[in-house]
């Protein structure tokens, strides 16, 4: 009897504490590790979705505000001058590259020198170049989004299995089948792929809605890109340089 009474006793703290704590401080350390990884990859992963969502904000209202410029009417030379030391979003840069290209590509031949052949395709290209870095830029850290929203999930069960285990290995040396030796151990346990839900399923969402934002906004770029390659064209075809 007083075996079973301290036993009961060091039962008793355990069976009666299933809060967020009480399951972790009774957790084996391993699936404690478990759950810090889980929480320190979901707190990252909502730094980062604060982060992307501000930032897509931002360059949304920027690329607004610079296309009502752009399209306006004033002089390319005159935009290009006034932006071209803070360039602060990717169309901006976009612009500012292919302005760049145009000036030197007439600095080094002279105002007066004719057809200048190959100057769209260059212009092209510094485009391109210049859209797949930004475009890079803006795909910072959705690669970890991605991996938390597939791996989490078996992180968690990982925990949860291990856990288990001990659980049953602590239930088999006590010789006691009881649920209330049994529910702790199995709830610490489950815990763990909780936590691993917690973290994918905020991630697996904001990456997805992160890749269309990004193909939009891709788009969007591209199309700006084409309608100032087709400005400078024709002012290449008109053989001008305003």
């Amino acid at each position: 009897m007083p075996d079973n009474a301290i036993q009961a006793t060091d039962l008793g703290g355990v069976v009666h504490d299933f809060t967020i704590w009480g399951l972790f401080s009774n957790a084996d350390i391993i699936v404690q590790s478990v759950m810090l990884l889980l929480l320190l990859a979901s707190f990252w992963c909502w730094a980062i979705i604060f982060d992307k969502v501000m930032r897509f904000k931002r360059i949304r209202t920027q690329a607004d505000a610079f296309e009502e410029v752009f399209w306006s009417g004033h002089s390319l030379e005159e935009l290009y001058n006034r932006i071209k030391d803070r360039p602060n979003h990717p169309m901006a840069m976009l612009f500012i590259a292919a302005m760049r290209e145009w000036r030197r590509s007439f600095e080094r031949r002279g105002a007066a020198a004719g057809p200048n052949p190959g100057l769209q395709d260059r212009i092209q290209r510094v485009m391109r170049v210049t859209l797949n870095r930004e475009m890079e830029g803006l795909e910072r850290y959705l690669g970890f989004l991605a991996t938390v929203s597939s791996a989490a999930p078996f992180v968690g069960l990982f925990g949860t299995v291990w856990g288990i285990m001990h659980s049953f290995t602590a239930i088999a040396a006590s010789h006691n089948t009881s649920l209330s030796v049994v529910a702790p151990g199995i709830a610490e346990s489950l815990f763990a792929t909780a936590m691993g839900l917690i973290a994918a399923v905020p991630a697996l969402i904001a990456y997805n809605k992160f890749a269309n934002d990004m193909a939009s906004y891709a788009n969007r770029l591209e199309g700006f890109a084409d309608e100032f390659l087709a400005i400078l064209s024709r002012q290449l075809d008109e053989g001008g340089h305003h």
